[in-house]
């Protein structure tokens, strides 16, 4: 029986997790990259005018990094419907191996917003997606603050994202 479950967060799970866990450590996801592909209807836009989060795209070679969170098994259930309910818009759970910095592995829950879904913005210039999430917000905030607190949040881990840090720059 396992007492604790990995949940693995590459957008504002690094910085808000909202949830209790029992520890967090930097870890990645082999064979994925994050893209602000993903509309936000609900937190960082509106209906007729969304902004743009991450989500990940299969990408065999490339490697994510972000925070992985140690969850005790008796209150996952209530988690993971929390998490359910913040990542409505279009995201489903997805299971694969988590890398730890010291090359140990365990298997974790992270979550995907496919192209299949009906807020997928899809694969942009840097441009397009900067200018987008420049004028964008929502109910949780700006998409520029949603933005540089996940450029903030890799830098604080040592964690190198060059689309992430790409569209930073266009902004300034």
């Amino acid at each position: 029986m396992t007492s604790s479950i990995w949940l693995f967060g590459y957008g504002s799970l690094i910085w808000r997790p909202d949830f209790a866990f029992l520890s967090n450590r930097v870890a990645w996801v082999d064979g994925w990259s994050r893209r602000f592909w993903q509309g936000s209807h609900d937190h960082r836009g509106v209906p007729d005018a969304p902004g743009r989060v991450v989500t990940l795209i299969p990408a065999p070679g490339d490697r994510c990094g972000g925070m992985a969170f140690e969850i005790d098994a008796d209150v996952a259930t209530g988690i993971f419907e929390q998490l359910d309910y913040r990542e409505k818009n279009g995201y489903e759970r997805y299971q694969s191996p988590l890398v730890f910095d010291d090359g140990s592995c365990i298997d974790g829950i992270f979550y995907v917003a496919g192209e299949d879904n009906p807020a997928y913005l899809g694969a942009a210039s840097i441009t397009r997606i900067a200018e987008q999430i420049k004028r964008s917000s929502g109910p949780s905030g700006s998409n520029e603050e949603y933005l540089r607190n996940l450029a903030d949040a890799l830098r604080q881990h040592a964690i190198d994202d060059e689309h992430v840090f790409s569209i930073e720059r266009s902004l300034q």
